[in-house]
């Protein structure tokens, strides 16, 4: 008869029977055994249990033998592909298992049926957007752009009617006349929102809109010859990061020679940095989060890089050893912070107060805790560089 008991589970009558048995201790891995009357029993015990009953023995702690990085890599894929948050698993199929044909095309179709994706398009209002139908930018961060963004990461499409009332709505309130993309309340364009909405419409499917294309084009006039992008001002500088997360997903084919050039330039501004590193540290830039918004950290440098085919540059590798470091043994990432510098050396911004109405924290998981999109996108990055994903 096998029974399997936990610290404090067991009942009472079964621990007045337990306390006065013969307990023998066996190596680590095999089951317990006691004799009562005679007829040889068995019981498999939890690790602490295991433990404890070492230690009244008088004997040392079992060694725990730590799992190796490919059976962590199986349960952390098993969590990934619970059908619980169907564009997780969408996305874990096609980007880490190589997943294609009706199965892949089975597990699109289901994003919107439970999960973060149902839950934000619950929130969607008539007209195609969120919150408010006038200022699609604020409130910061639950009003259409940032919802937009979100959707974008999340694996949703132009094949979902609605998103292409959304988005298309979006993309023609915010084209600038100089080719970019900026809010309502700008005559010109600005990187963050050029950007993020390139990236997102691409995404969604919009690679071959004309609008999209000049934004591109936008990115590469406005570079800093130093390779970076002005981030509110502030010329070239490592947050500036939305330009090169657009080119990594831009179809190559679709590249001009201006563009190659562009990102070969972009991509040694951020190796030189080794993807973390202008001037004092920054601890906000070691803080894994998501949704991305428009924060930088190592993870965001890393995917662009890995994506862009410059991984393998040794300057990349301190970044690349940081991010394995955070790996738990169960092969999961944890969320790091919801937006990773509203609390820098335990404290506030300084701009906080100012902004605190017009800024309301939106997120998908809990900083602190295993997170399934952290998990997903750094197993994404370690696949480009080599790292096997078993199925």
């Amino acid at each position: 008869m096998l029974q399997s008991v936990q610290p404090g589970e067991a009942r009472s009558s079964q621990t007045s029977r337990v306390t006065k048995l013969l307990f023998f201790v066996p190596p680590s891995g095999r089951d317990l055994t006691w004799r009562e009357s005679g007829r040889a029993r068995h019981i498999t015990v939890s690790r602490v249990l295991r433990e404890r009953i070492s230690n009244a023995a008088g004997r040392a702690k079992p060694k725990i033998e730590k799992r190796s990085p490919s059976s962590a890599m199986k349960s952390a894929m098993g969590w990934l592909t619970e059908e619980s948050q169907p564009a997780v698993r969408y996305l874990a199929m096609r980007d880490l298992l190589g997943t294609r044909g009706d199965d892949l095309h089975q597990a699109h179709r289901a994003i919107p049926s439970r999960g973060w994706v149902k839950d934000i398009l619950r929130s969607r209002l008539p007209g195609g957007y969120w919150v408010d139908g006038e200022n699609l930018y604020r409130p910061k961060y639950h009003s259409t752009n940032w919802m937009l963004l979100i959707l974008s990461d999340l694996g949703v499409t132009r094949e979902l009617p609605w998103l292409a009332e959304s988005a298309e709505m979006w993309r023609d309130r915010f084209a600038r006349p100089d080719g970019g993309f900026d809010t309502g309340d700008s005559k010109t364009s600005e990187l963050c929102l050029t950007g993020n909405t390139a990236r997102a419409l691409v995404k969604f499917g919009y690679a071959d809109d004309r609008l999209v294309r000049r934004a591109f084009e936008w990115l590469v006039r406005n570079q800093k010859p130093n390779g970076g992008w002005h981030c509110w001002g502030r010329n070239g500088v490592i947050d500036g990061w939305e330009g090169m997360s657009a080119f990594a997903v831009y179809p190559r084919q679709k590249w001009t020679r201006s563009m190659k050039a562009a990102v070969d330039r972009g991509c040694e501004f951020y190796l030189e940095r080794g993807l973390l590193r202008q001037g004092a540290r920054y601890d906000p830039w070691y803080r894994l989060h998501f949704p991305y918004h428009y924060y930088y950290d190592i993870l965001v440098g890393l995917e662009f890089i890995t994506e862009l085919g410059r991984g393998d540059d040794r300057r990349a590798e301190n970044a690349l050893a940081l991010l394995k470091k955070k790996r738990r043994r169960d092969g999961r990432w944890l969320m790091d912070a919801v937006h990773p510098d509203y609390l820098n050396a335990g404290k506030l911004p300084k701009w906080f107060p100012k902004y605190k109405d017009r800024l309301k924290p939106f997120s998908l998981e809990a900083a602190g805790e295993p997170s399934k999109m952290i998990t997903l996108r750094a197993l994404r990055v370690l696949k480009r560089m080599g790292e096997p994903v078993p199925a």
